[in-house]
């Protein structure tokens, strides 16, 4: 079973940037879709971003493509996202979620396509 830890969170001022990451265990880290979403307090858990296992195929949530990126390291097995000018609206737990089931997610936004989730990163944007 993959284990995921989020780390590179923490407070920050409004436009400023952040690189999270996201290290897995496990084996077969190249083989599972990764994502990542957000839950802002008192909101649903809200898609960010996912990666296909080779990293060929990237989503992001259209409202967030034009600060947002994610990518990964399969030699590091380590899933990253890189967020540009940060607004307080961003302010969020982040997690990392990884698909070890058969198969790429029908629907790469869902989140009952992964099947393992990290504890999170909290970000808070002051304004």
């Amino acid at each position: 079973q993959v284990q995921l830890v989020e780390s590179g969170g923490g407070l920050v001022q409004t436009g400023a940037s952040l690189n999270l990451s996201c290290a897995a265990t496990g084996r077969a880290f190249g083989n599972h879709a990764l994502a990542w979403f957000r839950m802002v307090s008192g909101k649903e858990l809200q898609f960010v971003a996912a990666i296909s296992g080779d990293g060929q195929d990237t989503y992001i949530a259209a409202f967030l493509q034009d600060r947002f990126t994610v990518s990964r390291d399969n030699a590091r097995n380590t899933l990253y996202l890189q967020v540009r000018g940060l607004r307080p609206e961003d302010t969020a737990v982040y997690y990392c979620a990884a698909r070890t089931l058969r198969g790429s997610p029908s629907a790469w936004s869902g989140r009952s396509e992964y099947n393992a989730w990290g504890q999170g990163t909290q970000v808070t944007v002051s304004s």
